[in-house]
């Protein structure tokens, strides 16, 4: 199972995935790529992957990336092959990526179980912006700007999870990720498969005496 979860800058994305890891299990997380700069308490290959621009393009240009996006004046991409290989063993994975990645993830794998997480009003976008302080006032504003246009595609997902209070959102969370999961695991195939052990058992069932045999002309 693929999913992905998409929220504007300072949606707190961030924090309701890393409970989200902690509490349910055989769940990947994908760390994407990033021309930006670390944050302070960032580290490379735990938060993303922070490459130069010309590393990106270079590795653009090879088609290694499942889906990219110029998102806030920086790149940022989802590595393919890891999307792959993790899939092919099984194991869900979840996406963290802007709505532009969003997108284009839903037009190569519209299989995708697609989350936004909504902030709960402008103002507390604000503050949850300017609470980081490490950001200056030009680059708020700008995403704030942009958070103007994300919040109106929230009709591209099939869930929507306002954060006005994180242990309630982190609920949602659990419960969407295993409502998916079920859904997932019921393939047709694994449920002919059950079917077809009532065809078997039907067939044993003796025909005078003991269990009566089917008759589905009684409609029942």
């Amino acid at each position: 199972m693929l999913v992905v979860v998409s929220a504007p800058s300072g949606g707190g994305k961030s924090t309701l995935l890393r409970r989200l890891l902690a509490e349910v299990d055989n769940l990947r997380y994908s760390i994407s790529y990033t021309t930006r700069p670390p944050r302070p308490g960032e580290r490379d290959g735990e938060h993303y992957y922070f490459v130069s621009p010309d590393d990106f393009e270079r590795m653009r240009e090879h088609g290694e990336f499942l889906e990219s996006a110029l998102v806030h004046g920086h790149f940022y991409g989802t590595h393919r092959k890891f999307v792959e290989a993790t899939l092919d063993r099984g194991q869900d994975l979840i996406l963290d990526i802007d709505v532009q990645g969003a997108e284009s993830l839903a037009n190569i794998m519209p299989e995708a179980t697609r989350i936004f997480i909504m902030p709960p009003s402008y103002d507390v976008l604000c503050q949850r912006l300017r609470a980081r302080g490490s950001d200056d006032p030009a680059i708020i504003a700008r995403r704030l700007r942009n958070a103007g246009q994300e919040v109106r595609r929230f009709r591209e997902f099939h869930y929507v999870v306002v954060n006005d209070d994180l242990d309630r959102a982190l609920q949602a969370l659990i419960c969407i990720i295993g409502a998916e999961r079920e859904r997932w695991r019921l393939t047709e195939k694994a449920l002919d498969a059950i079917v077809a052990t009532f065809q078997t058992g039907i067939t044993l069932l003796p025909v005078e005496g003991g269990y009566p045999s089917y008759d589905d002309t009684q409609g029942n």
